[in-house]
């Protein structure tokens, strides 16, 4: 988990605190860690994987962009093989390009363009984020956000669980020069910002006094728009200004890859002189112990060493596929099938 820590302080009065963002970005409770991905992948090969040379790369830990994109833990197709979860939730919300998920219960997924997969790890679940490159004649951009937001200890041992948003359920609330995507926490009183898509049952996101809001705000050139006011008296809002030329927020100018902490209680006025994006992450509290290790999130350091002893023992359900890297398919159809064999797809 990275959390702000020795922050530059601002004199705004909306404004308390800024950091700099780097490639993982600095979180406060009750959010545990995240990451913007943003790969410029080549032209694909007949395996899914970028047809270019992957000498020089050193594959299995490939975080160094060169060229513009990594393979991340990826030996044939970039992404995340098979790799084990307990404690908390993933959010990961895809704006270019595609994710294949499969998991230890079975269950399997092609996501992206817009869709937002939320997954409550909870007792325990192995899953592995396959980037899969179709487009065999150009690039094959994939941008993502991952964000992990912590359970509560009564819920960290419920039953994994996964929920697909797809792109047109998510809601956009649009004005001139302001559109703001609603991925959790509702965005004004009516309209179709006002009932975004029920995060999954056991999340602290699903408790409507715990005042979750996750939104992805673009603004355009010398456009404004003010965030309203969180419900919750001790809420605490952070924005992640990461495209554009910087934004001021409050009378605070805040350059881009910059993080700013800022008060939740109030309305925040935010202009973009050159037009900017935003992701805001909101929530209150849980104020529980944290006690995290790689991919175990609990409350204990005993807790965690039960997670590893578990994964070993059990290795939550077993690996139901031939490979650990498993991606979907050459048609770029997007779907979701369930562990019972139920299958969805985008309206």
């Amino acid at each position: 988990m990275t959390e702000i820590a020795n922050p530059r302080q601002s004199t705004s009065t909306a404004v308390r605190e800024v950091v700099p963002l780097g490639m993982q970005w600095p979180t406060i409770d009750p959010f545990l860690f995240c990451v913007h991905h943003l790969d410029r992948y080549p032209a694909a090969n007949d395996q899914q994987g970028p047809a270019a040379s992957l000498a020089g790369r050193p594959l299995g830990q490939d975080f160094e962009g060169i060229d513009g994109w990594r393979m991340y833990h990826g030996q044939v197709v970039p992404g995340f093989p098979a790799h084990p979860h307990r404690g908390f939730e993933t959010v990961t919300y895809v704006r270019q390009g595609l994710v294949d998920h499969s998991d230890s219960l079975g269950a399997a997924a092609r996501y992206g363009r817009g869709d937002v997969q939320w997954m409550t790890a909870g007792k325990g679940i192995v899953h592995s984020e396959m980037f899969p490159l179709l487009d065999r004649d150009g690039e094959n951009t994939l941008e993502l956000f991952q964000i992990w937001i912590n359970l509560p200890a009564s819920d960290k041992m419920v039953e994994p669980h996964f929920s697909m948003f797809w792109d047109g359920d998510v809601p956009r609330h649009t004005e001139p020069g302001v559109t703001v995507t609603v991925v959790a926490g509702s965005l004004g009183e009516t309209g179709p910002a006002s009932t975004p898509p029920t995060p999954p049952p056991a999340s602290w996101a699903a408790r409507a006094d715990a005042d979750v809001a996750i939104w992805h705000i673009v603004l355009d050139e010398d456009a404004g728009w003010t965030i309203p006011a969180a419900a919750g008296a001790d809420t605490q809002r952070v924005l992640y200004v990461f495209g554009g030329e910087g934004v001021d927020i409050d009378g605070t100018v805040v350059d881009a890859s910059t993080a700013a902490v800022v008060d939740a209680s109030a309305d925040v006025p935010v202009r973009a002189p050159a037009g900017a994006e935003i992701l805001m992450l909101q929530g209150r509290p849980l104020a529980e112990p944290v006690a995290q290790y790689g991919p175990f999130v609990m409350n204990t350091r005993a807790e965690i060493q039960q997670a590893f002893d578990d994964y070993q023992r059990t290795q939550f359900g077993g690996w139901p596929w031939d490979r650990d890297d498993p991606v979907h398919g050459l048609d770029g159809a997007r779907f979701a099938r369930r562990p019972d064999g139920e299958t969805e797809r985008p309206g």
